[in-house]
């Protein structure tokens, strides 16, 4: 019980920061025990723009952090040729490591700026 609260006060923390700037989308990951997924949001109009996920990868044998980089530069890539460059990164509850932190530096390293 204790984490969850702790996850919670965590997720409210980073998106009341992020609230701040409201003109420049939001990169949003979500970890489940299979799959990793990323969104780009807009969110003044509500919209999400960019979706990415390793449920449509392609099903190779990689580990769970090979995977996160792997659907961090599909997302950097869609993000470019919708002329997305400027985003915010919202890791919601998790830290940032492991699969989150791969995930963001490879949408890094595929040309967003954070």
């Amino acid at each position: 019980m204790i984490t969850k609260n702790r996850a919670l006060r965590r997720q409210l923390r980073i998106r009341g920061e992020l609230a701040k700037n409201q003109g420049i989308p939001r990169l949003t990951v979500f970890r489940s025990h299979n799959h990793i997924y990323a969104q780009i949001i807009d969110d003044r109009h509500g919209i999400t723009l960019v979706a990415a996920s390793s449920a449509t990868l392609k099903s190779e044998k990689l580990t769970k952090i090979e995977v996160a980089a792997a659907v961090g530069e599909n997302i950097g890539k869609l993000a470019k040729a919708k002329k997305i460059d400027r985003i915010r990164f919202d890791r919601g509850p998790y830290r940032y490591h492991g699969r989150v932190k791969q995930l963001a530096e490879s949408a890094r390293a595929s040309g967003l700026k954070f």
